[in-house]
């Protein structure tokens, strides 16, 4: 393996041992702080953070050096110029709405592990072919859900490409997403919602991180 590679299996490895990808959206680097740490006190350790607006590549930077623990990506990657951005603080991992072959080979080139987005099997054997070892399938309610994914396993799962359903996905729909066989994590905003974060309810993300975790554990022992 080369490095970029090898980093890949590193993180992809972490995340799907927990089987979940909290995705939030804060923009201000003290919440940040409070978020990744009340979704460590429920038992997770992996988070993307979206670049939906300024402010979350110091989102980034202040959990790198507050809570080293946390694996922390970059969400929302649209264009070169972000993946540049994502790598200059510390970003350990990237994660795109869409399947953009220029941001995905831009991440590769400098280093950093992509996950990028698709939404049918062309994107996905485009993937493949520039040597992603895992995708968000985005948005996956609206594609058809689990049977989705499950239907992607006929021709794909050889590849031992991991899916990483987003976009619907809730505590609700969790276990079912996480039986389909090439799911390796589900991500989520619900863990930790922008309103719980305007709310300082960091109690509440740590309750529902927790229980988000049994579930997790629960569909991988059954």
């Amino acid at each position: 393996m080369n490095p970029i590679e090898l980093k890949t299996e590193q993180i992809l490895k972490r995340i799907c041992a927990r089987g979940l990808l909290p995705a939030v959206s804060v923009y201000d680097p003290s919440a940040a702080v409070e978020v990744a740490r009340a979704l460590q006190a429920g038992g997770l350790d992996v988070m993307e953070i979206t670049f939906r607006r300024p402010g979350g590549e110091k989102s980034i930077a202040a959990i790198r050096a507050a809570v080293p623990e946390m694996l922390v990506g970059a969400g929302t990657l649209l264009s070169t110029e972000q993946i540049e951005l994502a790598m200059s603080v510390g970003a350990q991992f990237g994660v795109t709405p869409g399947f953009n072959p220029a941001v995905v080979r831009a991440a590769l080139e400098r280093g950093l592990p992509i996950f990028p987005g698709i939404a049918s099997p062309g994107e996905l054997e485009r993937a493949l072919a520039l040597g992603v070892r895992a995708v968000k399938v985005f948005p996956v309610e609206q594609l058809g859900g689990a049977a989705y994914l499950t239907a992607l396993g006929g021709p794909y799962r050889h590849t031992g490409i991991k899916l990483i359903p987003m976009g619907g996905v809730n505590a609700d729909s969790l276990v079912s997403y996480l039986a389909s066989p090439m799911v390796g994590a589900a991500g989520g905003s619900w863990m930790a919602s922008e309103k719980a974060i305007t709310d300082k309810n960091w109690r509440g993300i740590t309750e529902l991180s927790a229980e988000a975790v049994k579930l997790a554990i629960s569909a991988k022992t059954t």
